[in-house]
C-alpha cells in the first residue's frame, strides 16, 4: 500500500508494485504515456463491468456521470492548485489546446504567435485557425529554450498589431527546458494578447500553480505525468480571461434544451462551458483516480522532488560518458533529459538500447537525439544500467558494436 508517510526505500518499492509496467523494463517514456496505476485500472474495470452487466443508461445515469465529471475536475484542480469550476475536461491535450485556441474571438487578419519549441499539441489548432479563419500564425525563432532572455526577445519580435494569442509550452518537449511563463504572460498582456500554455510536459512532472504563472489558459494531458488513461486532459481557464473568451463548442448535451436566446455562459457560468461533451465514463473515472492517487497517496511534492533529483542524476551520469552530449540545460527541474551519442543515429540508438537494457525511451527526430523522461518511480540502479548501455554504444559505431547474444528457441523435435 502506497502511503505518503513511508520511508523512501519502502515507498519506492510500494509505488513500483502499484505500477506493474515498471517491472517490464526501464520505463523512461512517461513524456509520451505514463504507467497506469493498478488502482486506476481496477476502478476503470469496475465501471466497464457495470456498463456491460447493467447498461449505460438508466434513471440516474446522467446525474451519476455529472458526479464523475465533477470528481475529475476536482482532481485536476488539486494538481494545478486551482478551483474545480476553473477546469474544463477535454479529450486529451490536443482537445485542450484546441478549446483554448478556438475560444478567442478571432477576426480575419488577427495574429497568433508560437515557438518552434511547441506547443506540440497546439500546432494543429493554430494551423487550422490559419486555414479556416485567416489568422496569421507567426513562429518566434527562440533557439533551444535554454536562454529565457532569447525566448522573450524572439516572442516580442514576433508580436505585431492584432496579435490576439501567444501559445507556448511550459516545458519544451524536445530538450526539457522550462520556459519563463510568468514573464511571457506579462509580455503577452502588455500587447493585449492572451497566453495559452501547453502544460503537457509540466503538470504532474513539476510543481504547477496556474494562478501564479499569470497564464490565461493552461492545457494538461491526462495520460502522461498524471498517469491517467489515453484521451483525457483538461483546460484551466482564468476567471478574468473567461470574460474575453467564447466557447467554440459546449457539451450541454441532454442536460438543457437548446434556446438561442440563452448564452452558454448563462447556463454554465464556469469553465464547463468550454467542454465538448461525449466523455468515456471509465476514462473519466480513471483520470480522477490517477490524479487522486498521485495527490493523496504518492504526494506530489515528494514525486516532484524525487523526479528532479533523479533527472539531474541521469544527466550527470550521461555527461560523464565520452562521446555523449547532453542537450538539456544544466539544473533543469523538469524530468526530461535529451542527449546524443556520437556516431549513432537516434532511432538506431534507441532500438539498440532497448534490446540491451530494456529501456523504454524515445528519439527526438528534429534534433536526432534521444529523450528520457525520468519520473519518481525510477531508481538510480535503472539509470546506471542505462548509462552502462549508452557507454557501450558510445565506445563503438553501429558497424563495430559486437552483436548482442541471442537465445535460440527450439521448437518441438528440434532438440
Amino acid at each position: 500500500m502506497v502511503s505518503p508517510f513511508l520511508p523512501d526505500d519502502q515507498k519506492v518499492a510500494a509505488v513500483r508494485e502499484a505500477l506493474p509496467a515498471t517491472a517490464a523494463g526501464i520505463y523512461l517514456d512517461t513524456a509520451t504515456r505514463g504507467p497506469l496505476p493498478a488502482e486506476t485500472a481496477r476502478a476503470m474495470a469496475e465501471v466497464q463491468d457495470w456498463e456491460l452487466r447493467v447498461g449505460r443508461v438508466g434513471a440516474d445515469a446522467d446525474e451519476e456521470l455529472q458526479v464523475r465529471l465533477l470528481e475529475a475536475r476536482a482532481a485536476l484542480a488539486a494538481v494545478l492548485r486551482a478551483s474545480p469550476d476553473e477546469i474544463a475536461l477535454t479529450h486529451g491535450l490536443a482537445g485542450a489546446m484546441s478549446a483554448g485556441a478556438w475560444a478567442v474571438a478571432w477576426r480575419p487578419g488577427d495574429g497568433a504567435v508560437t515557438t518552434p519549441l511547441g506547443p506540440e499539441a497546439g500546432a494543429g489548432a493554430l494551423w487550422s485557425l490559419r486555414e479556416r479563419l485567416g489568422v496569421v500564425v507567426t513562429v518566434a525563432r527562440a533557439g533551444d529554450g535554454a536562454d529565457p532572455e532569447g525566448i522573450l526577445a524572439a516572442v516580442e519580435a514576433a508580436i505585431r498589431p492584432g496579435t490576439r494569442l501567444v501559445a507556448v509550452p511550459h516545458v519544451d518537449a524536445a530538450t526539457g527546458a522550462v520556459l519563463p511563463v510568468r514573464r511571457l504572460a506579462d509580455l503577452a498582456h502588455a500587447h493585449g494578447a492572451l497566453l495559452l500554455v501547453d502544460g503537457g510536459q509540466a503538470a504532474g512532472a513539476i510543481p504547477v500553480e496556474v494562478r501564479e504563472l499569470g497564464a490565461d489558459l493552461y492545457a494538461v494531458a491526462g495520460e502522461r505525468w498524471l498517469l491517467g488513461p489515453d484521451g483525457t486532459g483538461g483546460l484551466w481557464v482564468s476567471p478574468v480571461a473567461a470574460e474575453r473568451l467564447r466557447p467554440a463548442f459546449t457539451g450541454l448535451g441532454s442536460f438543457a434544451s437548446f434556446d438561442p436566446s440563452v448564452a452558454a455562459g448563462e447556463l454554465w457560468p464556469d469553465a464547463r462551458r468550454f467542454e465538448a461533451g461525449g466523455y468515456h465514463r471509465p476514462s473519466v473515472v480513471g483520470l480522477a483516480r490517477s490524479c487522486g492517487w498521485l495527490s493523496m497517496y504518492v504526494g506530489l511534492p515528494w514525486a516532484h522532488e524525487r523526479a528532479r533529483h533523479l533527472a539531474g542524476r541521469a544527466a550527470d551520469l550521461l555527461r560523464d560518458v565520452p562521446g555523449v552530449a547532453v542537450l538539456t540545460p544544466p539544473g533543469t527541474p523538469a524530468g526530461l533529459v535529451t542527449f546524443r551519442i556520437a556516431g549513432w543515429e537516434a532511432r538506431a540508438a534507441a532500438e539498440e538500447l532497448g534490446r540491451r537494457t530494456f529501456a523504454l525511451l524515445r528519439p527526438v527526430p528534429g534534433l536526432d537525439a534521444l529523450r528520457i523522461a525520468v519520473a519518481f518511480f525510477n531508481t538510480e540502479a535503472e539509470l546506471e544500467r542505462l548509462r552502462d548501455g549508452v557507454a557501450e554504444l558510445a565506445g563503438h559505431t553501429p558497424e563495430t558494436l559486437p552483436p548482442r547474444r541471442r537465445l535460440t528457441i527450439l521448437g518441438p523435435g528440434e532438440q
